[in-house]
């Protein structure tokens, strides 16, 4: 699954923001992270079946289904870290239509859009994750 070193410095980041928002974050957190593992679970199952090479229609699914769910974040929490994780989600969406329209990105750059938007989430998760705690222990609030 992994065969680069890079990959998996990518994987422990993307567990510990989570494990982060898991533990000190709000609901708000915790349905990001949530959504951010699954999402990269499942994306990772996906690839795994289908390749690289076709057109991925079950990733950009998974894409949209995540976009949905921080959209819902930025109507209901009062945080603004879920309007940076929607704007990444609809980027890499933007780059999977880009390449379901026949476009012909470079397959470099479709990927290096698709990552660093990933990227993007996870810092604006593990940032809101950090004001909310601090929030919380400003506002004498225990943690649970």
């Amino acid at each position: 699954m992994f065969g680069f070193v890079s990959e998996y410095i990518g994987a422990a980041t993307v567990f510990l923001v989570c494990l982060f928002a898991l533990t000190k974050g709000g609901p708000p957190e915790r349905i990001g992270a949530a959504v951010v593992l699954s999402g990269w679970f499942l994306s990772i199952l996906a690839q795994h079946y289908i390749g690289y090479a076709s057109a991925q229609w079950p990733v950009l699914l998974i894409d949209v289904a995540a976009l949905t769910i921080f959209v819902a974040l930025v109507w209901k929490s009062p945080r603004t870290w879920p309007v940076w994780a929607s704007a990444f989600q609809l980027l890499a969406i933007a780059s999977h239509v880009m390449v379901l329209m026949k476009l012909r990105p470079e397959i470099s750059a479709f990927y290096t859009v698709i990552n660093m938007s990933g990227y993007g989430i996870i810092i604006a998760l593990g940032v809101g994750t950090f004001f909310a705690w601090q929030e919380r222990r400003a506002a004498g609030i225990a943690d649970e």
